[in-house]
């Protein structure tokens, strides 16, 4: 088990010792399911990147802009938000840490509703 104000602190700490001004660590890997600590320092961004079929941003400490074509959306410690489905970036506000958990793939449901009927009729 994880502890995430451990690894928040941690990547604080490795992001500040980073000329880029950021760390990540991914720490949870369960086939399509990822979750990632990224710690940035104030004024670091990462800049606009393709998404992933879903995700949500949860900040564990400071304050962080999500950047896109909407405009953006500040988010602050304690608060999570999914992530927009289109490219976007992240600018850090203040030392900040979020957790990223991401989904990259999912099942096609047409797909998944043919197996589970074939799954079925075998069992007759």
């Amino acid at each position: 088990m994880d502890d995430l104000s451990a690894l928040a602190r941690q990547q604080l700490d490795d992001a500040r010792a980073s000329a880029h001004g950021r760390s990540g660590h991914l720490f949870l890997h369960d086939g399509p399911l990822r979750q990632s600590v990224i710690a940035m320092i104030a004024g670091t961004a990462l800049d606009e990147h393709n998404t992933p079929p879903a995700a949500s941003l949860q900040v564990l400490h400071g304050r962080v802009r999500v950047t896109g074509s909407g405009g953006g959306q500040e988010l602050t410690a304690g608060q999570v938000a999914m992530s927009p489905r289109e490219r976007n970036g992240l600018l850090a506000l203040d030392d900040a840490a979020v957790l990223l958990t991401a989904v990259t793939e999912i099942p096609d449901r047409n797909h998944r509703r043919a197996a589970t009927a074939t799954a079925g009729a075998a069992r007759k």
